[in-house]
């Protein structure tokens, strides 16, 4: 296999389970195309005892099937029928793992939650394979992963029945950062400067399998055009099979990504239910945690607020792209990335978009501040007053009596200050310091794609001048 990139955390924690002392029971989760199998595989060489994917919309006797002939494949003595059902499925298992001379057995199912089709009865014999042997053994690694966030977590790692606290080890893998994304291009002869860089993640996030799609030799703006607008373009029509995918009831996950578009800063659970129609209940508050915990949103507590207060925000890059460009685009064969530039929704788009990068690198950030070791909180924060409009996106208070009062603006040169935009800042600060009663310093820090262009109204206003070359910053263990 090629190279890994990146995931050095990642990889350490999965190669350490060869060394340990006992068996173990791995989860790797995240959303759709971020890369778990390819790192799984990648870690350990495809040197599986056993390995097997399960089926897409498959019924119960082909999954059976699938099984029994990954399992002939290594342990040719198995019946020549398939089991009848998952019990004796994992006792055929069983009996071959027994002969298998590895020091440690590595087991591998790949789309685990694509097995527990209706009325299978696969999580009870899952259940009972670890709990009854696996667990009792020293030399057993099981390693699962699958894309359906919703059973992953509710039926796997939050499991309150027979798989209760089994899972030894969870790996929620993230997108790729920056860093990451430029060594990925590297790696394919790409010469994209950052500045394209940070377009194609604004619109791709971090998902390894949308920048493999990115075609060396083009711009940022042809490859968005060929991989988002054109007939075969792969995210012309990815989003329809996104949440259907990972989500059982993926309906209602739509509904609530349609009802965070209303506002970009975030709204309220109160407020989703309003938008939805979905009830107040415990079953919304699960829609929202799968929806987090595959990182399409992000829950936070506005500066000042309780937990009550939490808004919820869409943070999916290519969520919020296809919503704003792609989905209603009816007149999509006449149209190119490049009539977007520019434009009234392109300027609106692009500066969201951008915050959105720089709230994902917080990180690098921190570091680039030189307060990588001081305790922080981050949220935002909105003016309370009806006299004021004024709103801060990224609020760094640290522990050091220091707040970060932190502003994102996307340009393609260097961002010039004026006259209105200073009294802005210089209205945002002070209103932050008379609604808060905040008695530490407040600095305010700009971060843009090329930094400021030095002129009198920046002096004395701005602390901090952060360019994005430091969102770009590695910041992963070696």
């Amino acid at each position: 296999m090629n190279e890994i990139i990146g995931r050095k955390k990642e990889l350490s924690a999965l190669k350490s389970l060869l060394a340990s002392k006992k068996s173990e029971f791995v989860a790797v989760y995240g959303r759709r195309r971020v890369g778990k199998t390819y790192l799984i595989r990648s870690a350990f060489d495809e040197q599986f005892s056993f390995q097997v994917t399960a089926l897409g919309n498959a019924k119960l006797a082909q999954q059976l099937t699938n099984f029994h002939i990954a399992l002939q494949k290594v342990y040719p003595p198995v019946e020549n029928n398939p089991a009848k059902d998952w019990f004796t499925a994992f006792q055929q298992l069983v009996g071959y793992i027994e002969n298998v001379k590895d020091t440690r057995k590595i087991l591998f199912f790949d789309e685990l939650p694509w097995f527990d089709t209706h009325g299978s009865g696969f999580i009870q014999a899952l259940e009972h394979f670890w709990n009854s042997w696996a667990s009792a053994r020293n030399d057993i690694v099981l390693i699962v992963c699958g894309s359906a966030a919703s059973w992953m977590i509710n039926k796997l790692i939050n499991n309150r029945a027979g798989l209760y606290n089994r899972i030894t080890r969870r790996i929620k893998l993230a997108p790729f950062t920056l860093s990451e994304c430029e060594l990925f291009l590297q790696s394919r002869n790409s010469v994209l400067d950052r500045y394209q860089i940070i377009q194609l993640y604004m619109v791709f996030g971090g998902i390894p399998f949308y920048w493999d799609e990115v075609v060396p030799g083009k711009s940022a703006v042809q490859n968005i055009d060929d991989i988002c607008f054109s007939d075969n373009g792969l995210l012309r029509n990815e989003y329809p099979n996104l949440f259907q995918s990972l989500f059982k009831d993926y309906q209602k996950h739509e509904d609530i990504i349609k009802a965070l578009t209303q506002k970009a800063k975030g709204i309220t659970r109160d407020e989703i239910i309003d938008s939805t129609g979905l009830p107040n209940a415990g079953s919304t508050t699960r829609l929202l945690l799968e929806l987090e915990e595959s990182g399409f949103i992000r829950k936070y507590v506005p500066f000042g607020k309780k937990q009550r207060n939490s808004l919820y925000q869409l943070v999916d890059p290519y969520s919020l792209f296809y919503l704003r460009f792609i989905k209603d685009n009816v007149q999509m064969d006449q149209t190119n990335w490049l009539t977007y530039i520019d434009s009234p929704e392109y300027r609106a788009w692009s500066g969201y978009a951008f915050e959105q990068v720089a709230l994902y690198h917080l990180p690098q950030i921190k570091h680039a501040l030189g307060i990588s070791g001081v305790q922080t909180s981050v949220s935002s924060w909105r003016s309370t007053s009806k006299d004021h409009s004024a709103q801060i996106d990224l609020v760094i208070d640290r522990r050091d009596q220091v707040i970060n009062l932190c502003e994102m603006k996307y340009s393609i040169n260097p961002f010039p200050i004026d006259k209105r935009y200073a009294e802005e800042l210089r209205n945002k600060i002070g209103v932050f310091r008379q609604e808060t009663n905040t008695r530490k310093s407040v600095f305010l820090t700009m971060i843009t794609t090329f930094g400021l262009k030095t002129n009198s109204y920046s002096a004395g206003l701005v602390q901090n001048d952060l360019r994005m070359d430091v969102l770009f910053k590695d910041m992963k263990p070696a």
